[in-house]
């Protein structure tokens, strides 16, 4: 099967970026292509702590994206692993003779169009939910250091790196799944799924199950992330982030403001 697959996702502060930019929203970067053999897609969250260094969060997560891309249309892309084309695009960010110093959250899946089962690999708590008949019946594991802190890829100042949180592409946590026709995937930044909750993402998408208009399906993934936004700067609501804040005895009242990004695709 083939995935027909929409994006949108907004910058948390629109000011910062008037402009859209093809492949991010703010400091999330993603990407999607189809080769001849197979489609791929990604998402990825630069981690805003460094911007107090002087470094823009964003260049790393969207040169990550950008090579994973460039490399899906390699002669060497394997469609059933996806780590590998995450440390590949890892390495090529190590190999820049101006360093792209950074770090973010990735979550790059996989599908071969003569196979059924699509293969993921997800670093942090960017990830993909997959629903099928109105029930999630996949999830990406969210990876965590501890709250609030997601395992990241990390090209740290040189001398800094003991300092600093780097988690290798082999610490991404892998997944495979027999896709159905009909199936709804959602790949995400966190500031989709700090805000909605997957109760909320499931009544919202209850009809795009089999939608191959990407006009159509569009319209579902605009309802997400502006639903996402709405929610993130409501004093009042009770996110799913506040909630987790509260299992670790942290008062985080309301939605959390962060840069969002969603790419819908069904099968």
């Amino acid at each position: 099967p083939r995935l027909v697959s929409v994006v949108c996702g907004f910058p948390k502060d629109i000011s910062m970026y008037p402009h859209y930019s093809r492949g991010q929203f703010g400091e999330d970067a993603w990407f999607r292509t189809s080769t001849a053999h197979a489609d791929a897609l990604g998402v990825a969250d630069g981690v805003g702590g460094w911007r107090v260094y002087g470094i823009d969060p964003g260049q790393f997560s969207r040169f990550l994206m950008r090579s994973c891309e460039r490399l899906a249309h390699t002669h060497d892309f394997e469609a059933t692993r996806p780590e590998q084309l995450l440390a590949r695009a890892y390495c090529n960010l190590l190999e820049q003779k101006q360093p792209i110093l950074g770090s973010c959250t990735a979550c790059v899946l996989t599908l071969l169009h003569d196979s059924r089962t699509l293969y993921a690999a997800n670093i942090g708590d960017s990830g993909l939910l997959i629903i099928r008949d109105g029930a999630i019946v996949c999830r990406s594991m969210e990876q965590q250091h501890h709250f609030n802190t997601p395992y990241q890829l990390a090209v740290p100042p040189p001398g800094q790196g003991l300092n600093v949180l780097t988690d290798g592409p082999e610490c991404a946590a892998l997944l495979q799944f027999e896709l159905q026709h009909g199936d709804v995937l959602i790949l995400a930044t966190d500031g989709v799924y700090d805000n909605v909750s997957e109760e909320l993402l499931l009544r919202v998408l209850s009809h795009a199950a089999g939608i191959a208009d990407p006009v159509k399906l569009q319209t579902y993934a605009n309802s997400v992330a502006l639903m996402a936004r709405s929610l993130s700067f409501n004093p009042s609501h009770d996110s799913p982030f506040s909630q987790n804040a509260r299992r670790h005895n942290i008062d985080a009242p309301g939605g959390k403001p962060d840069d969002i990004t969603v790419i819908l695709a069904s099968v």
